[in-house]
């Protein structure tokens, strides 16, 4: 596989990571998409186990994400300003801290947003508890499982 095709590969990927944390864009999907495109083009053995294994996260991630209540949108001042910070923060904190800084850096995006709007700690915090009960969880969850493929992705085509 060219450098051109895995650039549009990684592309496909990080717009799927936007489309994670936009409702209605089938983020998880098309990182799936990305990562099964390389997997039928570059036939190795780990491509496939890679793809085995994306798959099967993703069908965890989608019962888990329909266990948690549904997402309530209105009434906690989400925002797309928020969302930004949100997924900023978790890649951020993917990058920093392999694998595990993305739950910290998704939660903290949303409290800095909050700061910055609401000017003080106690009603950050405050709304950024309404705001990981309303929406952030399920998000949260869909994004992990996101940037594990993408990371295990990249961790595959570095390796070569």
């Amino acid at each position: 596989m060219g450098a051109w095709q895995l650039l549009l590969v990684g592309l496909v990927m990080l717009l799927g990571l936007f489309g994670v944390l936009v409702p209605g864009v089938p983020g998880a999907w098309l990182v799936w998409a990305a990562v099964m495109w390389w997997a039928l083009h570059v036939q190795t053995g780990a491509a496939w186990w890679l793809l085995v294994g994306a798959t099967a996260l993703l069908l965890v991630t989608q019962v888990v994400v329909w266990q948690l209540p549904a997402r309530r949108l209105r009434g906690v001042g989400v925002t797309r300003r928020m969302v930004a910070y949100a997924g900023v923060g978790a890649l951020v904190g993917f990058v920093l801290l392999p694998v595990v800084g993305a739950v910290p850096g998704y939660v903290g995006g949303i409290y800095l947003c909050e700061r910055l709007r609401l000017g003080g700690h106690g009603p950050a915090v405050t709304s950024t508890r309404a705001v990981m009960r309303a929406v952030g969880t399920s998000v949260l969850v869909e994004l992990f499982a996101c940037l594990l493929i993408v990371g295990a992705w990249t961790g595959a085509v570095l390796a070569g």
